[in-house]
């Protein structure tokens, strides 16, 4: 275990998490998920030891993190937070080799194997025509893969990222998601980061810490999933208190679909209807009798016949 949480309690004047026991190896990735306000930075800048912890150790290759100097974890861990300082006189290739300079006194130029590495690291990132762009020029996208970039070039066998995909569209996700993925298979390196979006675990990560009600529960993706079933329904958003929502049997995509377009439409309770797609056609069933529909806007036009 290269990562370990014992027994602790985080928080900062009172405890948003308690009784964390869980831990991560080298050449995992971990996704770190829970709604906004549930303790996930806190758990991240514990972890940095930027914030004391109110019981119990965190332990990086069985040494207690209290006992390591601030550039001891910086050689231990890479972080990119969602919101970081932008120096707007430093191109992308500038940002991404400020990574390497934890290794050297600032003042030294960086070795020839260095600039390779950084240029390689570019080229992953998909920023190789931005390498001499200022970073006040980049899109948010562009400039939060620049930030992962430095992160890389640290390398720490830790890599901690704070919703790393927040401004990036999906083409951007899926490159970050495969470099980190193949960094911690391919160089052993521990990966978390942190998400709203559990459909990322699937694909990307092989542990999940989900942070629900003041606890954090972890194990293997398709372990929590299966135990956690809200997270595998689409209620993202509630957007009214009235709507009790029908049973829906579908893929995960057209569940959320119909889910929403219920919820925007009606506010009222429908849990007596169930709905099942046998493609491309909806069977929707209200007490005995069954009605087909065949589109969105007539199962609109269907439920608003029901009292």
């Amino acid at each position: 275990m290269h990562l370990k949480i014992q027994q602790a309690d985080i928080g900062y004047n009172k405890t948003l998490l308690s009784n964390v026991d869980t831990h991560l190896n080298l050449g995992e990735v971990g996704l770190l998920i829970g709604n906004n306000g549930v303790g996930k930075t806190t758990l991240i800048k514990s972890i940095l030891h930027q914030i004391n912890l109110l019981k119990g150790d965190i332990f990086i290759k069985d040494k207690n993190i209290k006992h390591f100097s601030v550039k001891e974890i910086a050689e231990q861990i890479a972080v990119v937070f969602s919101t970081s300082l932008v120096p707007h006189n430093y191109t992308v290739e500038d940002l991404i080799s400020l990574g390497k300079y934890i290794y050297y006194p600032f003042y030294f130029e960086l070795k020839k194997e260095d600039r390779e590495e950084v240029s390689h690291i570019i080229e992953e990132l998909d920023l190789s025509q931005y390498k001499h762009t200022l970073l006040k020029n980049l899109s948010d996208g562009n400039l939060q893969k620049a930030f992962i970039g430095r992160a890389i070039t640290q390398n720490a066998p830790i890599i901690i990222l704070d919703e790393p995909t927040t401004h990036l569209d999906e083409k951007n996700k899926i490159i970050i998601l495969k470099t980190l993925r193949k960094l911690a298979k391919e160089q052993n390196k521990l990966i978390l980061f942190s998400s709203h979006d559990w459909r990322l675990a699937k694909e990307f990560a092989d542990k999940i810490w989900y942070v629900k009600q003041g606890a954090l529960y972890s194990g293997i993706v398709e372990d929590i999933l299966l135990q956690h079933t809200e997270l595998l329904n689409p209620t993202l958003f509630e957007i009214n208190e009235e709507f009790v929502p029908p049973k829906i049997t579908a893929p995960d995509t057209h569940k959320e679909m119909l889910y929403s377009l219920l919820q925007k439409n009606f506010q009222k309770d429908l849990s007596a209807l169930q709905f099942e797609l046998r493609d491309p056609i909806w069977l929707i069933t209200h007490h005995s009798s069954i009605h087909l529909c065949e589109s969105f806007e007539e199962i609109v036009k269907f439920v608003k016949t029901i009292h």
